[in-house]
């Protein structure tokens, strides 16, 4: 299996820790989000990484240089302009389709700045075993962007705000709203699929995809811990989550 890492952000919200360094070089206990995460998808067996980056690009190519990428097979897709996830995704797509023995095998996509526990086995059964184009990893949490699901954890629309008009592609009832947490397994079927150019966020592909009865599934993930990184607060409070309970 083979594996993204979203690094390309400018990290503003971590600001003054990004004033010199791109956010993942940032340290979380003394190790840099980017480890952490290497660290984390390789014990799940994955040894192939492509890590699209843009702010302080050589920084993060010397780091990894430095730890011998971890003994890990390690590509860089530089964004000379920021492409947003989906368009970063459809950057990087030659190294999930460059066998053509593994175009069925499914990737994963994972943002640089989470941590989480979350069972990333039992979500890669979830997703073959039902045959998804992409699973999201969601759980029920307070955001201010939710996804819609129905019943059958499809993903059937969005809402950005609690008072805000939710966006609808397939008309469901009841929604459920859920809040994703930045970690993707997609089926590499899905990229030629992607058909925005440049600068664009995957969710409103993935909506597009479904709306045409892709499958674009939740995977249900309260039982485990997770916590976005973007603030400097955010990082302390994980630093304390890590002391406490050894989460990684």
């Amino acid at each position: 299996m083979k594996a993204m890492i979203l690094a390309a952000g400018l990290g503003t919200r971590l600001k003054p820790l990004t004033d010199s360094r791109p956010k993942a070089l940032v340290e979380l206990s003394g190790r840099t989000l980017l480890e952490i995460t290497l660290t984390r998808l390789r014990n799940f067996g994955i040894t192939e990484f492509i890590i699209n980056v843009h702010h302080f690009v050589d920084q993060v190519i010397a780091y990894l240089k430095s730890h011998n990428n971890f003994g890990l097979r390690i590509e860089i897709s530089r964004e000379e302009v920021l492409l947003d996830t989906g368009g970063g995704l459809k950057k990087a797509a030659w190294f999930f389709l460059e066998d053509p023995a593994r175009l069925d095998e499914p990737f994963l996509l994972h943002n640089v700045d989470v941590i989480s526990t979350i069972d990333l086995r039992a979500m890669l059964q979830f997703h073959t075993q039902y045959h998804a184009l992409a699973t999201l990893a969601v759980q029920s949490r307070d955001s201010g962007r939710q996804l819609l699901f129905n019943n059958d954890l499809q993903l059937v629309g969005r809402r950005a705000g609690r008072d805000q008009r939710p966006e609808i592609v397939r008309p469901s009832e009841p929604l459920h709203a859920l809040a994703f947490s930045g970690i993707h397994i997609i089926s590499p079927r899905l990229l030629p699929l992607l058909t925005e150019e440049g600068i664009f966020s995957i969710v409103p592909s993935y909506l597009r995809l479904s709306a045409q009865s892709q499958k674009i599934l939740a995977f249900l993930s309260d039982q485990y811990y997770w916590r976005d990184l973007g603030r400097p607060s955010d990082l302390a409070q994980a630093a304390l989550d890590l002391q406490q309970n050894a989460l990684l």
